[in-house]
This record gives C-alpha cells, structure tokens and sequence, in this order.
C-alpha cells in the first residue's frame, strides 16, 4: 500500500489548518492533537472486533490520514511557535 496515494493531500492540509485555526483561538495543542489522532491501542481493539478485511483495510487508511492531519498539524504549531514577534 502507497500511504501517500490513499488519501488527498489537500484534505489532509485542510483538515489540519482547520485544528489549527482552533490552536489560534486559544485552543489547548494537546487536546486537540488528542482529538486528531487515533491511538494505535484503537486500531487493535478495533480490529479485534471486525475481522472483515475490507473494514480493515478502511481502518488503516483512517489510522494513516489522521497520522498525515497531526503531523501537518505539528508542523503548523512548531511554525507558530518560532515565528518572531512584531511589539
């Protein structure tokens, strides 16, 4: 499986300026990346539960574009964070 092909690229970007327009307002980094990622511990309970190939199939697909969101998302904030101050 390609992981750079599965999903938009743009849907990911904008998924991510999304949270981080959230950052912006105020919101906590740490709440929302835990609202952005789906914890590998997730994945496997999940998969336990449905056997079905196909499903897991759309699982890994999930659990690879919120990896995409977040690490954009990251890399949004580490940005913010460096850029320097106008006083």
């Amino acid at each position: 499986m390609n992981r750079g092909e599965d999903f938009d690229l743009m849907a990911t970007r904008r998924e991510a300026a999304m949270f981080y327009g959230l950052f912006l307002r105020g919101h906590p980094v740490d709440v929302l990346r835990k609202d952005i990622d789906v914890p590998k511990e997730t994945v496997q309970k999940w998969e336990n539960v449905y056997r079905n190939d196909s499903f897991r199939e759309s699982l890994k697909r999930l659990y690879y574009y919120r990896k995409q969101v977040l690490a954009i998302f990251d890399e949004l904030v580490t940005n913010e964070r460096l850029r320097p101050r106008i006083q």
